[in-house]
């Protein structure tokens, strides 16, 4: 088997939220991202997306979204990088949202937290 020319790169990751808006401020909010596009799903409901040039997530709602997710079901968690933790976990607060486990091993200092949602993601440093 021929290994690709170039490793291949992940596009995005499509999130069923309850409010995509919300969830979108956050993200720009944390992370300094942008609004990439806005619009109705194919399937009904509404889609924004929040990321930079080539990556980001899509933040999808419709009326299946509940808000009644379960962490591993599939998804475990989702990660960040970001230079400055501290500052990071202070956007994290002010949108009402708790961290936890927060850790300082190897290969960086990290934190935890859960979105409105249910999804958990995982914010890291490696300055």
């Amino acid at each position: 088997m021929s290994k690709p020319k170039s490793p291949g790169r992940l596009e995005h990751a499509n999130l069923s939220v309850t409010d995509p808006d919300r969830s979108a401020r956050f993200l720009i909010d944390l992370l300094g991202w942008e609004e990439r596009w806005r619009g109705p799903s194919m399937l009904g409901g509404k889609t924004i997306h929040v990321g930079a040039d080539h990556d980001y997530l899509a933040l999808y709602t419709g009326d299946h979204v509940t808000g009644e997710f379960s962490k591993g079901l599939p998804l475990n968690h989702i990660a960040f990088t970001v230079d400055d933790l501290d500052a990071a976990e202070e956007v994290v607060l002010r949108h009402g949202l708790k961290t936890f486990s927060h850790g300082d091993y190897e290969p960086g200092r990290r934190f935890y937290f859960f979105d409105w949602d249910g999804i958990e993601f995982e914010v890291v440093s490696y300055e």
